[in-house]
């Protein structure tokens, strides 16, 4: 994925920033506590395909 697109993506829900997760090749949104997935590059902005975060109690 080209890390350039963090700098103009923001997450759909809250609007907030993302962080890339190279590993898992995913877009994380700490505020959301949701994880996007990215297929082939693409980054699927979609709540419906966002996996939850565990929460930190």
């Amino acid at each position: 994925m080209d890390v350039r697109l963090l700098d103009i993506l923001v997450c759909p829900v809250c609007k907030g920033p993302l962080r890339y997760d190279r590993e898992r090749q995913e877009l994380i949104s700490e505020a959301a506590r949701l994880a996007y997935p990215i297929r082939d590059g693409i980054p699927i902005m979609l709540e419906s395909a966002a996996r939850p975060l565990p929460t930190n109690h």
